[in-house]
């Protein structure tokens, strides 16, 4: 069966569109019928530059890769039509040796929705229909709002990087960069029971809904005061750089107690004059976050469940048809945390 869609496609910097396109539907897989999706930086970058780094956009590539739908028609009978469904954006090869040894989000081939790493490039799914291996549809009870779950691939990401510093029940905890995945961060390793929580962030905005997901304190990132945190070689347990600035991993750095584990999680350019002695001299254990395997369906189950509360990050919604006036909002990080499209 062909289905008539809607796609928001980007064909370079500054150069999007919402365009119709066709699907052909043969049986294999399922169709599903997409419902909202979040604006991620991913995506704003491709709006933005064209690109994401040195993957350059050479052709109408669809965005999006943090949606939720409802089951049109599925080859799997626990995907009845009508379920709602999140998408988890990930298809491994399921054969590589990291795939083997369950380390899926290091699969060399990763087929990530919205990405201009390959080419033909991989769309995305900010469509109003998408066709996806039965394998990535992750069931939710048709009751949860999907203004809520279109939060479960970013939470995964912030999962994730919890993950990655073991068990932190108990533990204190600083973040650096309260943006969307900062927050996340917060509200994940909340549920992880953390004992005390600490952030930073040069925005007032970032800090007072970092406060609002569960942060004990929050610190202006230019003018606050870290002595505290700084002295006898660092106070807190795990810290998170979500930010990638220099300043921002130094700062973790600093308040790091010694042997402790740093998070990287934030992604920059090549660090200049990195502090190498003080995580030397530390013994602290850095250790990098790259999205998530199983994490996704912690995330939706979480967000089921109302373990966590992402809503405070939801600041604005648009219809597709506004693509443009969408990622110009998301790109105002003066008022903008999360923005999701409805289709």
């Amino acid at each position: 069966m062909t289905i008539a869609t809607q796609s928001c496609v980007v064909t370079g910097k500054k150069d999007v569109s919402v365009i119709n396109q066709t699907l052909d539907y043969t049986g294999a897989g399922t169709l599903v019928k997409i419902t909202r999706g979040g604006i991620c930086g991913s995506d704003l970058h491709y709006y933005e530059h064209g690109a994401v780094g040195d993957f350059k956009v050479r052709e109408a590539m669809v965005l999006g890769h943090e949606v939720v739908g409802v089951v049109e028609k599925s080859d799997t009978p626990r995907l009845q039509p009508g379920q709602k469904v999140a998408l988890n954006p990930s298809k491994p090869c399921k054969a590589c040796k990291y795939c083997l040894s369950g380390d899926e989000n290091q699969c060399t081939t990763m087929k990530f929705f919205g990405s201009a790493m390959y080419f033909p490039h991989i769309n995305g799914a900010f469509t109003q229909y998408k066709i996806v291996d039965s394998n990535q549809c992750i069931p939710y009870d048709n009751q949860v709002s999907d203004r809520l779950m279109v939060f479960a691939e970013p939470l995964a990401v912030a999962i994730h990087a919890v993950n990655q510093a073991g068990d932190i029940h108990g533990k204190t905890v600083f973040v650096s960069g309260v943006g969307p995945i900062g927050c996340l961060i917060v509200l994940a390793a909340k549920a992880k029971g953390a004992a005390q929580i600490v952030v930073t962030d040069p925005s007032e905005r970032c800090r007072t809904l970092a406060l609002a997901v569960g942060a004990g304190k929050a610190l202006d990132a230019a003018q606050g005061d870290f002595s505290e945190y700084q002295a006898e070689k660092g106070f807190f347990d795990v810290s998170f750089d979500a930010s990638g600035h220099p300043s921002s991993i130094r700062r973790c750095l600093e308040v790091t107690r010694a042997r402790g584990t740093l998070v990287q999680v934030g992604m920059g350019p090549v660090v200049n004059e990195f502090p190498l002695m003080m995580l030397i001299a530390k013994e602290i254990n850095w250790v990098g976050s790259f999205r998530f395997t199983e994490e996704f369906n912690t995330a939706v189950e979480w967000l089921a469940n109302k373990t966590v509360d992402p809503m405070p990050l939801l600041s604005a919604e648009f219809p597709q048809e506004s693509l443009v006036e969408a990622l110009e909002y998301a790109l105002d990080k003066s008022k903008a945390s999360k923005v999701q499209l409805v289709f």
